[in-house]
């Protein structure tokens, strides 16, 4: 048989050792291509089963956003409010799952909790992914597994958790199921940018430094601890507390009791009980609205310190203006604060005028909506016009709700020197607070305003707040609560502002008590029984965390050195 010349080339080249050289590559280029053709078919499904995952299964939507690690959250001395800790979801590829109706029973045995109906629709759903409980306990964990159910697995993922339980609850807020924040400053702490970086995926845990506050861990719990006490005490329905410096406008504490703890939190953050009082809440706030009163008496200059105003009954628009103690026909300026005269506070309201007074006010931020970095706050509320009559009930708490935070702050503003600052729940230095801050009162009024808060600690109505060697002034307020339409005598909602050393003042120390009931012994349930006692009792704990050193004059100074 004859070759063709191009057959027998060929065939020659086969036989040859460059033949096989060109063979032995052949195949492994298409052993190449068959292995890419597998693994890509392999991918593909990987993806594919991904996709199904992420995407909505069953009827169960699960997030597109990938759960990252979030921020610690600090105290402003380093010491942790919040973190993240791993825990562990459970899921099911139903389509795995062999026999729906055993798998469901087996998982109640560990999460009875669970609804059965919605359980067993999931597993027998034929679905590429579903969620069945998300962040497990090591111990429901292990439990799961030791069942050896197929088709049911776990997947690591973020917790927040909060090492003082309740103490911050209201300022640090809550994350949801995806680790987002919902609320407080978790939620300010996402719409600030750090939600944005979850969402392009550059959040990551190595990349994030702590997110620092200006609360004070320590003083914090002070707080918290003597509102929780003073709820039970005096048998009231809600207590809060805050304190601020005076010159950063830094919030250094700040609770509202009842409050839950937010590593448990369940459906409580929705009950009506639990309300952020301090910022959240309004309310109007009885005699404490005399600091500004007595304040816009004097910066107006329709009084001095040393005037003497008529104290006697008087009638306007069929309303009888008379002192609930009488303590005589005309009173002293500082008098009218110390017995927390009606009379003399309307009296001095009608020489500002009406207008004035809104806005003084007004100036002071009480009327205002409060800005600061904390979501939840509440819009004071106020008559649409203000007519002379209620100009002089304002005068002394009566026809203006706000809240007990615009309350410190505008407080805060008459002592510092005649500056408002706005309230910061970050760190701000003195020079930063200079920059935002706002003139509202004259210097000479502040100085008036402090020695009539020394005065009123001293021998008025905040005797009960006085610590030895602290130095504590303010007022007290007593305000009879609102129902439908009319003043209820028997429910109060209490107060005492408080700013202490209160010849060098550096921070303003609130508390509010709600319905609070008569203690034993004591003659009535006014704020000076309870209100004034409970600054007391945070001044005298949290003096040395604020770094604040006590004073005993000469004879103290010399004990002292002795020691």
């Amino acid at each position: 048989m004859k070759f063709s010349p191009a057959l027998k080339g060929n065939a020659s080249k086969r036989g040859s050792p460059a033949g096989n050289a060109h063979s032995a590559r052949s195949r492994t280029v298409l052993t190449s291509l068959l292995f890419l053709s597998v693994f890509s078919t392999i991918g593909g499904r990987l993806v594919w089963f991904g996709l199904s995952a992420q995407n909505q299964t069953d009827g169960m939507f699960v997030s597109s956003i990938p759960v990252t690690d979030r921020p610690d959250i600090v105290d402003r001395n380093g010491q942790v409010l919040a973190t993240d800790l791993k825990t562990a979801s459970l899921y099911a590829e139903p389509r795995r799952i062999v026999d729906a109706d055993e798998a469901t029973e087996a998982v109640l045995t560990v999460l009875p909790q669970l609804d059965p109906g919605t359980l067993y629709k999931k597993l027998d759903s034929k679905a590429g992914f579903a969620w069945l409980s998300r962040g497990l306990t090591p111990m429901q964990q292990q439990a799961i597994f030791n069942l050896g159910v197929p088709g049911i697995g776990f997947r690591t993922e973020r917790r927040r958790f909060y090492p003082g339980g309740a103490e911050a609850a209201h300022i640090l807020g809550l994350t949801n199921i995806d680790n987002q924040g919902i609320s407080g400053m978790e939620k300010y702490l996402d719409d600030s940018g750090f939600r944005a970086l979850q969402t392009t995926g550059l959040a990551s845990s190595d990349g994030l430094s702590a997110f620092k506050l200006s609360i004070d861990r320590n003083v914090q719990h002070v707080v918290h601890e003597e509102l929780v006490r003073a709820l039970k005490e005096y048998r009231a329905i809600a207590a809060g507390g805050v304190v601020l410096d005076v010159d950063t406008g830094e919030v250094i504490a700040m609770a509202s009791v009842p409050d839950y703890d937010l590593n448990e939190p369940g459906n409580a953050p929705l009950k009506k009980e639990n309300l952020n009082r301090m910022s959240a809440g309004t309310f109007e706030m009885g005699s404490t609205f005399k600091i500004f009163t007595t304040a816009m008496a004097l910066d107006f200059g329709v009084v001095s310190i040393n005037s003497r105003v008529d104290t006697s009954p008087f009638h306007v628009a069929g309303h009888t203006f008379k002192e609930f103690h009488n303590e005589g026909n005309s009173l002293s300026v500082p008098d009218i604060f110390k017995y927390s005269s009606n009379v003399g506070s309307a009296r001095e309201a009608d020489m500002v005028g009406v207008d004035r007074h809104q806005e003084f006010l007004t100036r002071l931020g009480l009327l205002s909506k409060m800005q600061t970095e904390l979501p939840e706050v509440a819009m004071p509320t106020q008559p649409k016009t203000w007519k002379k009559i209620n100009s002089m009930t304002i005068a002394f708490g009566h026809g203006v709700s706000t809240t007990p935070l615009n309350t410190a702050v505008a407080a805060a503003a008459l002592i510092n020197g005649g500056y408002y600052i706005p309230p910061t729940f970050l760190p701000r230095s003195e020079e930063e607070a200079k920059a935002v801050r706002r003139k509202v009162a004259e210097p000479r009024t502040s100085l008036d305003m402090r020695a009539i808060f020394k005065l009123n600690g001293e021998e008025g109505t905040g005797r009960q707040a006085d610590v030895p060697g602290y130095h504590v002034g303010g007022k007290t307020g007593t305000a009879e609560k609102v129902e439908n339409g009319r003043y209820n005598h028997n429910k109060r909602f209490n107060a005492f502002v408080g700013a202490f050393p209160i010849d060098k003042p550096r921070y303003i120390v609130m508390s509010i008590i709600d319905e609070p009931q008569v203690e034993k012994g004591k003659p009535n349930a006014q704020a000076g029984w309870n209100a004034a006692p409970m600054v007391g009792n945070m001044v005298r704990r949290a003096a040395s965390f604020l770094h604040v050193q006590p004073t005993f004059g000469e004879v103290g100074r010399d004990l002292m050195r002795g020691y």
